[in-house]
């Protein structure tokens, strides 16, 4: 390519790039500015523009002392009276002003990148670009959202939508009416407050409000008759190799254990900062961990510090050779800053250089330090924006900036997907990230719990995940599968009284940022997915001992727990007592394999059933598969999460045809694979995503991967009673 056609489609590139960014971005946590103009008219194709205002919104929060105000002289067109009798202005208010060309840089910048938001919008964007086409000045068009579009999509049987109307129905406060800035205020309010309503009818990111006001034909056709600018622009088609930055993908495909170091260099408080310097250095380490005051096997990272070569120096700078007679325990970071094992690399990178420390402990699902990471074992990772995501979550201080984190999931996933990482590769970060959303979900509501004077936790707990998210196999179409386990407590006592009030708002904080609620009712806040470690004990035994299929519906995904909060301890442990519970129990294992049905997908020549050229692969086959894969899982004791090493582990421990179970690997990640990239695609279209893939768009590869997979699983019933009672 020449260098000057480069020149002109790298910026080009760049925009379709940030067009798609801004498309996935939730309404809920919106960086925006919302304009309004005050004009000598209301026919755009003869109006001047005689007030400029705007605010900005951070995270979908109006930023009170943020704007932008600018009255104009409407070159030498006197304003009419009828027009001043609106908005007050007169010839004298601007005889002192500047021109619109004077002004409109300005405006630009601080309008940035970011998306335009406004009441009747089309009327503001016509009258702008009128005044830079009189001006001789470039005109760009933002990308922009009207609120009184985003009204009638969310409240389609209102008598009117006016700006006064809107506030009122909200009811939220009208600033200054019919001055730029007091409009601009108020819009950004009632945008705002449109937004959980907008949420109720299924719109929650730009693009899919896009699509939403594309559907208003009516209402667009009235607009551009009067001389409007489409308030909504047609968003291109993007070829993701060409606009997505290239990035190290190895933080994505490898875990923590992996290059973690072993032993891990404990001390006691008590030592003296010298020994533990000589301890460093004939160990060639850069730091020493601290472990409580009584040592044990298992030191929790809760109860330990660090002590790294850095703080000895700090020390000796301070306080000379004394410093190193003083015990470890007055120099030490504590708590322990730490992440799991199994958690993958970019994890670690994020936590890295937000906390600013070149030293982490690795710890097991109970909590226990079990390995040593430093920033040279991270030297050859780069760590670019993809990477940062995971301590965004962490770093949430409440729904809006968690909702902001989770909207970069599809980004980082298409990203991932350019670099060659398969869709359950791809799943596995999603879920761990999923898991982290919940996670600082319940510190959100912690908070609130303090806040509301319900004080902190009465007892120990773990929040879970179950289903797809403890697998590793949840993709874009998430919702919430999730538990708790308490120390101690009755049903309806006071403990889980509390912990029913923490549920509950997990529940509705995931809901709100994006993750909604389980449609099942798999979700702590109702009383059979919370208990103490007792009564879950107890439910599983009765699960094992029931008699009805039906009985066990949603129970299996239970099997899939992985603790994300709290004390891991009491996750494991439950866990562990569920599958020895269910050991050599044939009979509930038969009763899982009951619930699992296959539908018929394949028509007798090899084409596909669909509905509205789509086929629904979850309940094609995905579910089936893993239900049926989970059951046998139970059924040998296979104590592996993911679909993938269930099988292997099945495959393992009885004689039976590797080449049925490897299809139904291989099926697997074929339904993963192909419901990802709709997903993707649907995403950056303002269709929200689901499970359904259009069969029309896959290539002739993808139709064959396709088939060979629906009829991989049409075969589980026959292999199952082939398995099941097998010794």
């Amino acid at each position: 390519m020449p260098g000057w056609l480069r020149g002109i489609a790298r910026p080009l590139r760049e925009r379709e790039a940030m067009d798609r960014t801004i498309g996935g971005a939730p309404l809920l946590s919106l960086d925006a500015v919302v304009i309004d103009t005050e004009t000598t008219g209301l026919d755009p194709r003869k109006a001047r523009v005689i007030e400029l205002a705007g605010v900005r919104l951070l995270a979908g929060k109006l930023v009170a002392d943020d704007s932008f105000r600018q009255l104009l002289r409407p070159a030498d067109e006197p304003i009419p009276a009828e027009t001043t009798r609106i908005h007050g202005i007169d010839d004298a208010m601007v005889a002192g002003s500047p021109l619109f060309a004077d002004v409109w840089p300005g405006l630009r910048s601080f309008l940035g990148q970011a998306p335009v938001i406004g009441h009747a919008v089309g009327f503001d964007l016509a009258v702008l670009k009128r005044e830079c086409d009189l001006a001789g000045l470039p005109w760009i068009r933002p990308r922009t959202l009207d609120t009184r579009q985003l009204a009638q999509i969310a409240a389609p049987e209102l008598a009117g939508y006016s700006l006064d109307e809107l506030a009122a129905w909200l009811g939220v406060g009208v600033v200054d009416r019919h001055s730029a800035l007091g409009d601009a205020i108020t819009a950004a309010r009632v945008f705002v407050a449109l937004v959980p309503k907008l949420r109720d009818h299924g719109i929650r990111t730009v693009a899919e409000a896009e699509r939403a006001c594309r559907a208003l034909t009516a209402v667009l056709d009235d607009q551009v008759r009067s001389g409007w600018i489409e308030a909504v622009e047609a968003t291109a088609r993007v070829d993701t190799e060409q606009t997505l930055k290239r990035f190290d993908s190895y933080a994505f495909r490898h875990r923590i254990r992996g290059i973690m170091r072993t032993p891990v260099i404990f001390v006691s408080p008590d030592t003296q900062v010298g020994e533990a310097l000589v301890r460093m250095t004939n160990e060639k380490i850069s730091a020493v961990y601290v472990h409580g005051p009584q040592p044990e096997p298992e030191v929790k990272a809760a109860d330990a510090g660090i002590v790294t070569e850095r703080d000895v120096l700090r020390a000796l700078a301070r306080d000379g050779a004394p410093a190193l007679r003083q015990p470890v325990a007055e120099i030490m970071s504590q708590p322990l800053a730490a992440v799991p094992a199994d958690a993958f690399v970019y994890r670690a990178i994020g936590r890295m250089n937000r906390l600013k420390t070149r030293h982490l402990g690795v710890v097991d699902e109970e909590g226990c330090v079990i390995g040593a990471l430093s920033a040279r074992d991270l030297l050859r990772l780069r760590a670019g924006d993809a990477i940062s995501l995971g301590d965004e979550i962490d770093d949430a201080a409440d729904a809006h900036a968690l909702s902001a984190a989770r909207a970069q999931l599809p980004r980082v996933a298409q990203m991932l997907l350019a670099e060659g990482l398969s869709g359950r590769d791809i799943a596995e970060v999603i879920s761990r990230e999923l898991g982290a959303l919940s996670r600082q979900a319940a510190v959100i509501a912690e908070r609130i719990m303090r806040e509301n004077g319900r004080g902190e936790p009465p007892c120990d707990y773990a929040l879970l995940v179950l289903g797809s998210a403890g697998r590793g196999e949840s993709l874009l179409a998430m919702d919430q599968d999730n538990a708790l386990i308490f120390a101690q407590g009755e049903p309806d006592g006071e403990e889980d009284r509390w912990f029913a009030a923490l549920g509950t708002h997990v529940a509705d904080i995931l809901h709100e940022v994006g993750v909604p609620y389980c449609r099942g009712g798999v979700m702590a806040k109702n009383p059979p997915w919370r208990g103490s470690a007792a009564t879950w004990r107890d439910r599983i035994d009765e699960w094992i001992t029931r008699s009805r299929p039906a009985d066990l519906l949603s129970v299996d995904i239970f099997f899939d727990l992985r603790a994300v909060h709290g004390n891991g301890s009491l996750a494991v442990s439950v866990r562990h007592a569920a599958f020895a519970a269910a050991e050599g129990q044939v009979a509930f294992a038969k009763l899982l394999v009951e619930n699992v049905s296959v539908p018929s997908s394949l028509k007798f020549f090899g084409g596909i059933r669909t509905v509205a050229g789509r086929i629904d692969l979850k309940a094609a086959g995905l579910i089936s598969l893993v239900s049926w894969v989970r059951a046998m899982a139970i059924r040998y004791h296979v104590m592996e999460r993911s679909t993938s090493a269930r099988l292997a582990g099945v495959k393992a421990r009885v004689r039976a045809s590797e080449s049925d179970l490897d299809a139904l690997d291989e099926a697997q990640g074929a339904f993963l694979d192909l419901i990802l990239s709709q997903q993707l695609d649907d995403i950056a279209q303002g269709i929200p995503p689901t499970n359904a893939v259009a069969v029309k768009r896959l290539s002739g590869r993808d139709l064959d991967r396709l088939r060979g997979a629906l009829d991989a699983v049409s075969t589980i019933d026959e292999l199952g009673r082939d398995l099941l009672f097998k010794d």
